[in-house]
């Protein structure tokens, strides 16, 4: 064991400035993800929904892997879920971007699943060095 205590009760590092920005640019990405999603799921229905997905779980999984951390996947999926849900409310003229279909649905539910799994997947913080081998 190491001195400095168990790895839960030590302190975070300090988030550096390229850290944030990466985390805003996910952040942007994901809201351009939504966007993009909801026009192409509409478009080509079957094809079109699946697209939408993969390309929302590609950017939630490949944010957290290109961080090295969950964070890099809550990022994109924030701004995903945020754009999605102001994309859903009508207008007072009458617009609307999504239907009452079962495809918009599925894409709501279906982005925000994704969202959950990749955020569950990626990895999490790990303590650092050579005798944190559990059983020494």
């Amino acid at each position: 064991m190491s001195d400095r205590g168990p790895m839960l009760a030590q302190p975070l590092p300090r988030p550096s400035a390229g850290r944030i920005a990466a985390h805003l640019g996910l952040l942007l990405l994901g809201a351009v993800t939504a966007l993009a999603g909801a026009l192409v799921q509409a478009a080509w229905f079957p094809g079109g929904l699946v697209l939408a997905l993969v390309g929302a779980a590609g950017l939630f999984l490949g944010g957290a892997r290109a961080l090295n951390s969950r964070g890099g996947a809550v990022a994109p999926a924030v701004g995903w879920m945020v754009t999605v849900v102001l994309l859903t409310a009508g207008r007072p003229e009458g617009d609307f971007l999504f239907g009452a279909a079962g495809g918009s649905y599925l894409f709501l539910l279906g982005g925000m699943a994704l969202a959950v799994i990749c955020a569950t997947l990626g990895p999490g913080r790990q303590p650092v060095g050579g005798t944190v081998r559990l059983g020494k």
